[in-house]
């Protein structure tokens, strides 16, 4: 996917539409271990239950409930950089492709 290196904008701290410099952000891609997903997914596991030490749950995950089907292509975060007051904002939703050309 190929997109220009310069677009125009909404700017929220200078409340107008100005040229920004679009840029790839790499975010990390660990997933959190107290999130709501891997929560329920260990509750639906039977872990985190009953007495005694379950030291990050302490059994193997049930093949039942595996996650699979994984995604060949990433989500890429694209951060817009503001011309006039330099201000930063990343793009509210990401755009699945395999790679992404800024030109």
């Amino acid at each position: 996917m190929k997109l220009p290196k310069t677009i125009k904008r909404y700017c929220p701290k200078c409340k107008k539409i100005n040229i920004h410099k679009v840029e790839q952000y790499k975010s990390s891609g660990k997933r959190g271990t107290l999130t709501k997903g891997s929560k329920s997914r260990a509750k639906k596991r039977g872990q985190s239950r009953g007495h005694g030490n379950q030291g990050r749950y302490s059994k193997p995950a049930v093949s039942k409930f595996k996650r699979v089907g994984a995604k060949i292509s990433k989500k890429t975060t694209l951060r817009f950089v503001c011309e006039v007051c330099k201000k930063a904002t990343q793009q509210t939703q990401g755009i699945r492709a395999k790679k992404v050309e800024i030109e």
